[in-house]
Order: structure tokens, then C-alpha cells, then sequence
């Protein structure tokens, strides 16, 4: 069925003249006429009886008349769904409590308003989540995703770099130290359970590994954050990896030390894929509040050499 014409034929009801839906509807009197008996040949009735004073509705025009307004209510509302920002923003960030979750959050609390909706795509690895944002699963993803895996349709803006910490418990020989360098490490176990092959942050302790001759391994069980945080806390060799803004609690007496590394400080490159061209106002809002909220980091920094510039 032909929209244009249930939408002429509702301006004829309604006005009662061709020549006065053709005004309403910025079109002549002629085109007017053809939608009509098109629509008529369509229904094969009837809508409209013509008189010399204009035109009057038929029988089955009287009753066809609510269900074409309803299908011009619904195409309406079809459209303004469709509209940049009629719907939440739906951005992936990987895991809620990591800094690019906490930096969505932070904006929300900025711009309650806002429209968006937070989601973790924690499955799939970096070049799933960029197939899911090129199909429109997501709007957004949060990804350390190799420039040159960027695929076409994609554009990559790397706008959250989290610095690096060590996380160890009292009983550690690093416990009390201020700052320590990358390779200082070198020899110390460190344990990142839950590291999975093929995921953008295997990819990245493998680099950090190899470029300062760490031992960073995922063996054993991995049963979750308050776990692992159990385990530091009572071990004096064992030592794992955050980031400066993920978001980890853990029992006062557990008494576990955050050790920022420097001299370089390593950073994981969260890069935000999203649609070239996409028009969402509140993506538009979301990468200018990290751009301008971004937070100094010195030129002493090590990334990954496949990161997102």
C-alpha cells in the first residue's frame, strides 16, 4: 500500500476538497487525483463519493478512514524512533568495573538527561565488539583494538588511557614502596586470572611481558575479583595488575596497596570504536566530556606499538 496515498486520502477527508489537500500537501490537484484512484484500484472500493461541491466520504471510506490515521500515527512514530537521540545511546563497556565503565558513569552523573544505556560485551573479544558496533548491536565499544584491525565503517578514537598499577597485600616485599619502575618486576610472579587467548587485553599483557621480562600468567582457577583480592591478601609473593580508575573494594582488613608504575608508566589504551558518520547526540557529548575530562598523563608512557594513536 502506498503511504503517500493513505496520506493524501486522509487530507482529502479531512478537508473535503483535492485542491485543499494538494495545498496541505505541497503537490497539484492532479497528483492528488492519481493517489486516490490508486489507492482505490488498490482496495478495489470506493473511498470517496464526488460531488460538484467537492467530496464526501463513502461507506467503506468511513470506515477505512481511523485505520489509515493509525497507520500514519505508527509511520510517525516509526520515524521519530529512528531520529539521532530518540533512542538510547548503547555503549559497550567491556566490564563494569574498569575505567572506561566508571568514566560513562561519571558523564551520567554530569548529564542525568542523557539518554544511554551502559552494556558489557565481555564475551567477545576486540574485533567482535567492532563487527557488533558495525552492525549496530552496540553504538559504542570500549576496545584496545590494533589500528590496522580497524575495519572500514569504523573510526577509533583512543580517549581514556588507564595507567597501570601493581596490587599487593601487606605481606609483600613492594608493599611500602612509593612507585616502583615496570622492570623492577622482572622475576615476581604476577597473577591475572581470567585472561583469555585472542582478547585485546591478552594481546596487551603479552606486549608489557615482553617488553620489560615480566612473568605475568593466569594459571589456576579464576573465581572472581573477591577471590583474587583474598588470595593477594594473604600471600607475600603474589602481585597482580589493575588500573588506576577500575573500581575494586575489598575488606578493610585485607589492607592491600595500590603501587603506581612509572619510568615508563604503562597504560591500557581504551579506544572508543563507534559508526563513521553516526549522528547520536549523546555520542557526540560522550567524547567531548573524555576528551576535556581526560586526565594529564606524562610523556613517560608505554602503550602497546599496535595501539590506536
Amino acid at each position: 500500500m502506498d503511504v503517500e496515498a493513505v496520506r493524501t486520502f486522509v487530507a482529502v477527508a479531512n478537508g473535503g476538497q483535492f485542491q485543499a489537500a494538494a495545498d496541505e500537501l505541497g503537490t497539484s490537484q492532479q497528483a492528488v487525483s492519481k493517489r486516490i484512484a490508486g489507492l482505490e484500484r488498490h482496495l478495489e472500493v470506493a473511498l470517496l463519493v464526488r460531488t460538484s461541491h467537492g467530496s464526501r466520504l463513502s461507506l467503506d471510506g468511513q470506515v477505512f478512514l481511523p485505520h489509515a490515521k493509525k497507520v500514519l500515527t505508527a509511520i510517525e512514530q516509526a520515524e521519530h524512533a529512528m531520529r539521532p537521540g530518540s533512542r538510547p545511546l548503547r555503549v559497550d563497556v567491556l566490564n563494569r568495573r574498569i575505567a572506561p565503565a566508571q568514566a560513562v558513569y561519571r558523564f551520567y552523573r554530569s548529564r542525568p538527561e542523557s539518554n544511554l544505556d551502559a552494556v558489557t560485551m565481555g564475551r567477545e573479544n576486540a574485533a567482535q565488539a567492532a563487527q557488533a558496533v558495525l552492525k549496530g548491536s552496540a553504538d559504542a565499544s570500549f576496545r584496545a583494538l590494533p589500528a590496522d584491525q580497524v575495519p572500514a565503517g569504523i573510526s577509533a578514537e583512543r580517549l581514556l588511557d588507564a595507567p597501570v598499577q601493581l596490587l599487593v597485600g601487606p605481606a609483600h616485599p613492594l608493599a611500602t614502596a612509593p612507585a616502583i619502575r615496570p622492570a623492577d618486576l622482572a622475576g615476581l610472579r604476577i597473577w591475572v586470572p581470567g585472561i583469555r587467548p585472542g582478547t585485546e587485553w591478552s594481546a596487551f599483557y603479552e606486549a608489557l611481558s615482553e617488553e620489560f621480562g615480566l612473568s605475568i600468567d593466569a594459571l589456576g582457577p579464576n573465581f572472581g575479583d573477591e577471590a583474587l583480592m583474598d588470595t593477594l591478601a594473604d600471600s607475600a609473593s603474589l602481585a597482580t595488575l589493575v588500573g588506576a580508575g577500575d573500581r575494586y573494594l575489598w575488606p578493610q582488613t585485607h589492607d592491600l596497596r595500590r603501587i603506581p608504575l612509572h619510568d615508563p608508566t604503562p597504560v591500557y589504551p581504551h579506544t572508543l570504536l563507534f559508526r563513521t558518520g553516526d549522528k547520536h547526540p549523546v555520542l557526540t557529548e560522550l567524547r567531548n566530556y573524555l576528551r576535556m575530562t581526560a586526565p594529564e598523563t606524562s610523556d613517560d608512557v608505554w602503550v602497546p606499538r599496535w595501539a590506536c594513536t
